[in-house]
C-alpha cells in the first residue's frame, strides 16, 4: 500500500516568504518549506497495483500551463476544533479543471468518488487545540496576503509517509502541462 495526493509544489521564494509569517500560535506544528503545495486530489492509501494505473491516468490529462496567486488565509474547524491553519488561493477556472482532471483520473483508476468540496489552499500548520483568540489573532495579522502569479506548468504525484511529527513527501512523478 502506499499513500498518495496530486498537488501543485510552491515556488521556493514563495515558501520561505509563507515561512515568515509561521509564528505566533502556540503549539502549532508549522510546515516545512518541502511539504508547502496545493492538493489537487488525495487519493489515500492504496493498493501499489492501483498506483499504477493511476499514474497512466493521470498521464493523460491534457490541460495548459496557467498561473495562480495565494489570497487570504483562515482557518479549518471552529473554537477549540481549529485543526489547520492555511493560505487561500485565488479563484482559478484552471486550477478548478485540473483538479476535477484528478478526480476523473482517480475514478479511472478505480479509486472511489471524493465527496469533500475542493478548497485550494496551502496548509501552513496543523494545531491541536489551540487558543482560538491567538489563531483569530494571526488570521487577522495575515489576512491580506496577496502572492504575485504562480506560473503552473506540471502537477505531481507525491506519496506521503507519516512519521511521528510529521508526514515527509516523495515526487513518484510529474506530469507536464502542454
Amino acid at each position: 500500500m502506499i499513500r498518495l495526493f496530486a498537488a501543485l509544489t510552491i515556488p521556493q521564494d514563495l515558501g520561505l516568504a509563507l515561512a515568515r509569517r509561521q509564528t505566533g500560535v502556540e503549539g502549532a506544528r508549522w510546515r516545512p518549506l518541502d511539504a508547502l503545495h496545493v492538493t489537487l486530489r488525495f487519493f489515500g492509501e492504496i493498493r501499489e497495483d492501483v498506483a499504477r494505473d493511476l499514474d497512466a491516468e493521470l498521464s493523460a490529462v491534457r490541460g495548459r500551463p496557467f498561473e495562480i496567486a495565494l489570497s487570504g488565509v483562515g482557518a479549518f474547524g471552529d473554537g477549540p476544533d481549529i485543526h489547520a491553519i492555511w493560505a487561500g488561493v485565488a479563484e482559478s477556472e484552471p486550477l478548478r479543471r485540473l483538479a476535477r482532471a484528478c478526480e476523473t483520473a482517480a475514478r479511472r483508476a478505480g479509486l472511489k468518488a471524493d465527496s469533500r468540496h475542493y478548497r485550494p489552499h496551502v496548509t501552513l500548520a496543523y494545531l491541536r487545540h489551540p487558543d482560538p483568540a491567538e489563531v483569530a489573532a494571526w488570521i487577522q495579522a495575515n489576512n491580506l496576503l496577496k502572492s504575485p502569479a504562480i506560473p503552473v506548468r506540471s502537477f505531481g504525484l507525491y506519496s506521503s509517509f507519516l512519521g511521528s511529527e510529521q508526514a515527509h513527501y516523495r515526487l513518484e512523478a510529474e506530469y507536464p502541462l502542454t
